[in-house]
């Protein structure tokens, strides 16, 4: 019998381990199923420019899994049953624009999926944090149907009305950038709760002031925003700023799915995994990505990203094939080399960093800043629909003759 390898989402981390399992194991050893709700692959680190009205590169999974023995199964996860290894699904036709609506109701159905091995890869959303208004006035742009929400609004805003990006980590920044630029007859604000770049190294800092002075943006520093309205935000001092359309960018929320199961998850949701991504509490699950909580160097967890995430997919794909044919798993370091931001089309900021994600003197800004994010950008595209150079190198799966036992594995 083939054995069962089920991908759970199909955003960066988990279309490219399915693409590399897929061309590490012989298709007649292995049915490899990746679930997903929509049809294409979604750039999330693109969203930004979305919601601004730029058109992004259709990429149909039809097309990037062609010929490789991967099965593209078009449904939303419900519940995971890590005891009896089963995932159930409510699968759905598309309704709205090809590529870009969401899943309806109209014919959907329920199933339930069994699975040998399983890579959780379902990612994260955007985090309201409880405060009050967020989830009934603010924009996101964790995903491609909020990303295309904003998109229609700022569309709609006549000139000199306020936008608001409440959130200064990278995504606040890349997108209050961009909405700055796009739409220059727009009154522009950021409010961020500590120092506007204070991550950054000095060099980092002063560029992304200027830039932000450039482009006319309002900066409020050390401001905690306690409540959103329809035309405005409150903050913690009791102040107010003006805001027809706000946008919320101040952290990400893992799927809930994981936190109703028996796996060992932490206080957020996010699923323990050791180093090769497999789950502490249950061998035949691993998790990548955002929905996983994974150390690198010095023992920091990594950060929610797609600079984490793509090595965490190569990392259990390797490990999983490496388990399944016999051969030596993969022990390799996951670190971090720069934080890549896009400030408008024509300017960024790269800054370099060390390998557990602390900023350092050197930093490339301005337009060449700009290309490299680009390039960077496209490389992680290209890098799902490729997911290892060279020839595929299929092994044959070795029979189980033993029941695993995850303790004495992770010990050696």
């Amino acid at each position: 019998m083939q054995h069962r390898i089920i991908v759970l989402g199909a955003g960066y981390t988990g279309a490219i381990a399915a693409g590399r399992l897929a061309r590490r194991l012989h298709r007649d050893d292995v049915a490899i199923t990746l679930v997903n709700a929509e049809p294409d692959f979604v750039e999330r680190v693109r969203m930004h420019q979305l919601a601004v009205g730029q058109d992004l590169t259709p990429r149909p999974f039809d097309e990037m899994f062609r010929d490789t023995g991967v099965a593209l199964k078009l449904a939303r996860v419900t519940a995971v049953d890590v005891d009896r290894r089963t995932v159930t699904v409510t699968a759905a036709h598309l309704s709205g624009t090809p590529g870009q609506g969401e899943p309806g109701d109209a014919d959907a159905s329920r199933e339930e999926l069994e699975y040998d091995t399983l890579v959780y890869a379902l990612g994260s959303s955007w985090d309201a944090r409880g405060v009050p208004g967020v989830a009934e006035h603010a924009h996101e742009i964790a995903g491609r149907p909020g990303a295309l929400r904003l998109r229609e609004r700022l569309a709609r805003l006549d000139a000199g009305q306020p936008v608001v990006v409440v959130g200064g980590g990278l995504t606040g920044l890349e997108a209050v950038t961009e909405i700055a630029e796009a739409r220059p007859d727009l009154d522009v604000a950021l409010v961020a709760g500590g120092g506007l770049g204070d991550w950054l190294s000095p060099r980092g800092r002063r560029h992304l002031r200027k830039v932000t002075d450039r482009l006319g943006i309002t900066v409020h520093e050390h401001t905690e925003v306690t409540s959103v309205a329809a035309d405005h935000v409150t903050t913690a001092a009791g102040g107010s700023v003006p805001a027809a359309v706000t946008v919320w960018t101040t952290g990400f929320a893992v799927h809930p799915i994981a936190r109703a199961t028996a796996l060992e998850v932490t206080d957020t949701g996010r699923i323990v995994v050791d180093r090769t991504m497999r789950s502490v509490s249950h061998p035949d699950v691993y998790a990548i990505g955002d929905a996983a909580l994974a150390t690198g160097p010095g023992g920091k967890p990594l950060r929610m990203s797609c600079a984490s995430g793509v090595p965490m997919a190569w990392q259990a794909a390797d490990a999983i094939a490496a388990r399944l044919t016999g051969g030596k798993l993969p022990d390799v370091s996951i670190r971090y080399f720069n934080q890549c931001v896009s400030l408008g089309r024509g300017d960024g900021l790269i800054q370099y960093v060390t390998a557990d994600d602390r900023a350092v003197d050197a930093a490339l800004t301005g337009r060449l800043a700009a290309r490299y994010k680009e390039l960077v950008c496209k490389g992680a595209a290209w890098g799902v629909a490729h997911p290892i150079l060279g020839p595929a190198r299929r092994r044959r799966v070795v029979p189980a003759t033993a029941p695993a036992n995850p303790s004495v594995e992770a010990a050696a």
